[in-house]
Formats: structure tokens, C-alpha cells, sequence
């Protein structure tokens, strides 16, 4: 299911209806050229800024509108997946369908980490409180990077989301780090238990963590949306 698809689902809008974008690349990331959406928000938005991350088959302009679902006056930025798989955009490798390449999965997350840090420059973001939103491939890249460079991420919603390390050893605490996670029972693309499994993970080294799970498979449902919702109007969630 691509981001084209889920956004639809989520907003009931067509995802290339999105006014107010402006795409850029980073020139100040060396040997980097990333393609992205940034879009300023209102100052009194109580989200103020949340990172959009696509999934397979997804681009950074689709993924804008279940973003205008959560907060449509959020601050925006959603960079674009720089690998391709059969054409379709991407975050990192995978060897088969739910089997990561783990080490790209690391070095992805850390030039994630990295493009963060340059859009809060560029965009004279400051310290504002930042909240990753991810469908699928962009759940899993979300959660690698909340993982791993919690100093960069530590607030992740993840719809369709799955353990995206496998057995790579962490020497990360999280006590500053909330998750919300998002899945369907029958999910064959992220299964259930690999879903349970980075809850746990989470859990042990100290981040708050919410599932909410429903009935159904992949993709992003409407009680997935108010769940989000809900979860983002706790004042912890945003530093209100």
C-alpha cells in the first residue's frame, strides 16, 4: 500500500490536492541531495512540527495529507526515501519482504538523524518539540531512528510499524522518548509480533509506549487517525 493510497484513506482528500509546499534539497548536507517538503505552520499550532515519513511507493508531497489530518496547521517537513526498490521510493534496503538489510536500516537512520539536525538550522526551528509520523516503511525508519539517535527523535507515531533491527545490539536509554504504535491484528506486512517486539524494546530501555491495535491488515484505518489524535492532544506529547 503506498503513501498515495493511505493518505487518501486517512483524509478522504486526493494526495496531489496539497497547496502551500514548498520542496527543496539540503545543500548544506555534504554529498547528500535531498529532495523535500517543508511547509511552515502557524506559531500557535499546538503540534509544531511533524516530520512526515512516507512508505514504499509513497513520495515526501503524498505523505503531506495525512498530515494535514493529524494538525493542518502544524509546521511540515517530510523529506523524501532516497532508495528504490522496483522503482518505488524507499528508506533503506530489505533482502525480501520483511527481511532489512540492518546495517543500511543504521546508516539510513543516521542520515535521517542528520537531515533533521540541518532543517532545524535552515528552517530556524530551534529546540521546537518534533513528532515523527511514518506509514509502513517510514514507521520503521522512525522507529530505528528514535532508537538509535534518540537525541534526534523522541516521539514517533508509527502506523504499520515493525522491529526494524532485528538483532542489532542498542546501547541507547530512552526515558525521554514516547511511542505510539498502531497495527492491525491480521497485518501480513508488519506482523503483529514483530510489532509487540519493538514495543518491548522500547519499554525495556525506558520510553513510553502506546499500541493500540484494531481488526484488519496494513495500511491506516480511521479509528487509527483519532487514535493519533487523541494521543497528540496529550500535553506531554507536544511540551504544552
Amino acid at each position: 500500500m503506498s503513501d498515495h493510497t493511505a493518505a487518501e484513506a486517512a483524509t478522504g482528500l486526493p494526495a496531489d490536492q496539497t497547496p502551500g509546499l514548498t520542496v527543496g534539497t539540503p545543500a548544506g548536507l555534504p554529498d547528500l541531495d535531498w529532495p523535500h517538503v517543508y511547509r511552515a505552520g502557524s506559531p500557535a499550532a499546538p503540534v509544531l512540527l511533524m516530520l512526515m515519513l512516507h512508505g514504499t511507493g509513497g513520495n515526501e508531497q503524498e505523505i503531506v495529507n495525512l498530515a494535514d489530518a493529524l494538525d493542518p496547521d502544524a509546521t511540515v517537513l517530510a523529506p523524501r526515501g532516497r532508495v528504490t526498490e522496483g522503482g518505488m521510493l524507499r528508506w533503506f534496503r530489505r533482502l525480501a519482504e520483511g527481511v532489512f538489510d540492518v546495517d543500511d536500516v543504521v546508516r539510513r537512520s543516521g542520515e535521517l538523524a542528520g537531515f533533521i539536525a540541518w532543517a532545524r538550522q535552515r528552517y530556524d526551528l530551534g529546540e521546537r518539540r518534533l513528532i515523527a509520523v511514518g506509514f509502513s516503511n517510514g514507521a520503521n525508519i522512525a522507529l530505528a531512528t528514535a532508537l538509535l539517535h534518540p537525541e534526534a527523535l523522541d516521539r514517533v507515531i508509527a502506523f504499520s510499524g515493525m522491529f526494524p533491527l532485528d538483532d542489532r545490539e542498542l546501547g541507547t536509554d530512552l526515558p525521554r522518548t514516547s511511542v505510539l504504535l498502531l497495527s492491525g491484528r491480521t497485518d501480513p506486512m508488519a506482523p503483529l509480533a514483530s510489532a509487540v517486539r519493538v514495543a518491548g524494546v522500547l519499554t525495556a530501555r525506558g520510553a513510553q509506549v502506546d499500541h493500540e491495535l484494531r481488526d484488519g491488515g496494513h495500511g491506516i484505518a480511521a479509528t487509527d487517525v483519532a487514535a493519533a489524535l487523541a494521543w497528540l492532544a496529550r500535553p506531554a506529547q507536544t511540551g504544552a
